[in-house]
């Protein structure tokens, strides 16, 4: 008895380049037809998941409790156990470099609850960038109804990776990491080693989306980033991507200036019994803030009463001096880092810090400037450190931006400990100094030994 051969269907083709500094695109076939991503899906779990971190909602070093969802999800997998606890740290490598079902379906079951939450979030992330065709179902890319993307949208979401976390895109370029004793291996480890230049960024396999990659590759100044859907072999599809990729550095201007795409402000999940098409527009999704409201201001004491009663002109005098140094300082508080408080609370905090002298102030050992000196010091948030006089000192560097970005990024992988820190740039004769002050002595200490668990310079500073 004969049987017909059967017909192997490959999966539809979509291909595109971008030149990732300017977003112009240079190339692209299919760009906008809507097909299954696959594992790509783990780089807007992973988006989500830094820009939970970056809103204090979880820590590189919160535990996890493993679902059994979570442990149930096929492979490509961690191996994780039902009841396991493992830290987001971990899990954020797994998804990233061995692109692990389980470890992707437990960070979105860690950032809202359920995975079902998670993929609403995503979606609500991915309408904020601006990828219009794509709809995501689970966390981890596996083969779902109505689980769709283009390789448009995916080339945007790449090219935000890159530019809105670039303290985490070193993870795309990983050949290998530990993920909670466990050595992982990159599923892209192959273009990394053979095209010069790449360092990410995801791929994906499922039998209907066939083989997927969203590549990046830099040489000098340019970088180009390169997307392709339904390849038929991980070898033809990294072959693929190396001629996109040569096209792109063929078309790309030696100099172009960066355009950074716009963060994208997330929109709120309608709340249960909401009207239809209702949506409230905010930047975050925290419920509470993760700072305590100002302290109501002490009740002055019975002397400074009386001095303000028999002085009352010179009284309003201070007051009028304060509020133009509160408008002077005013600007130098970001968003980020100091939430609006009730006019109320604010205005009690100003009236007592009228009434209480200044706290001494914090100078780094060795790089205070000499008296009368008129090197500048950078604030770069208001301080609420009341008398804690301790800081830590966590490098010198050679320009003032360079201490800046390390300070954000060392508050970002440690913001337990440093998130009523103020972050303070000093220039000394040896250079900019980057430190944390308006620290008790003993938070200065436990900063820096986690600091310092991580591979982090770090030095308490004290008082004097």
């Amino acid at each position: 008895m004969l049987f017909a051969p059967v017909a192997v269907v490959a999966a539809p083709y979509a291909a595109m380049v971008m030149d990732a500094r300017s977003g112009e695109v240079l190339h692209s076939r299919n760009a906008d037809t809507r097909l299954h991503p696959a594992s790509l899906t783990k780089m807007m779990t992973l988006y989500v998941v830094f820009d939970a971190i970056e809103r204090g909602e979880i820590s590189l070093d919160t535990k996890v409790k493993i679902s059994q969802k979570a442990a149930a999800e096929p492979p490509s997998k961690l191996g994780l156990r039902t009841g396991q606890s493992i830290a987001i740290r971990h899990l954020i490598r797994a998804a990233a470099v061995k692109s692990a079902n389980d470890a992707a379906t437990a960070l979105g079951e860690a950032v809202s609850g359920s995975e079902a939450a998670f993929a609403r979030r995503m979606n609500r992330m991915a309408k904020a960038m601006g990828m219009t065709r794509t709809t995501f179902r689970n966390a981890h890319g596996l083969t779902e109804t109505g689980h769709l993307s283009t390789a448009r949208d995916m080339t945007v979401l790449g090219r935000h990776l890159f530019y809105d976390f670039p303290e985490y895109y070193n993870l795309f370029s990983r050949q290998r990491t530990d993920a909670g004793g466990k050595t992982i291996y990159n599923t892209n480890r192959r273009l990394l080693g053979s095209y010069r230049g790449a360092d990410g960024i995801k791929t994906g396999y499922t039998r209907a989306a066939g083989y997927n990659l969203v590549a990046s590759a830099e040489r000098g100044s340019e970088r180009i980033i390169a997307t392709v859907f339904g390849g038929r072999s991980v070898a033809t599809r990294n072959a693929e991507v190396a001629e996109l990729l040569d096209l792109g550095f063929k078309r790309a201007p030696s100099r172009v200036a960066v355009k950074k795409p716009a963060r994208p402000v997330l929109i709120a999940e309608a709340p249960s019994g909401a009207a239809t098409g209702q949506a409230v527009q905010t930047t975050g999704l925290i419920a509470r803030s993760p700072r305590p409201l100002l302290r109501p201001a002490p009740q002055p004491p019975e002397e400074v009463l009386v001095a303000l009663a028999d002085g009352i002109a010179d009284a309003l005098a201070e007051v009028a001096v304060a509020d133009a140094s509160v408008a002077d300082v005013a600007p130098e508080i970001s968003v980020e880092t100091a939430p609006a408080a009730p006019p109320e609370i604010l205005a009690a905090s100003l009236a007592g810090a009228l009434l209480r002298p200044a706290p001494r102030p914090v100078i780094a050992e060795g790089s205070a400037p000499e008296i009368g000196s008129d090197e500048p010091t950078v604030v770069m948030r208001l301080s609420t450190s009341g008398g804690r006089h301790w800081g830590i000192n966590v490098g010198r560097f050679t320009t003032r931006h360079e201490a800046e970005k390390v300070l954000l990024q060392t508050a970002l992988v440690e913001i337990s400990t440093l998130d009523d820190a103020l972050r303070k740039v000093v220039r000394s004769p040896r250079g900019w100094e980057a430190n944390f002050v308006g620290m008790s002595q003993e938070q200065a200490d436990l900063a820096c030994r986690r600091l310092e668990a991580q591979n982090v310079t770090c030095r308490p500073v004290g008082p004097g």
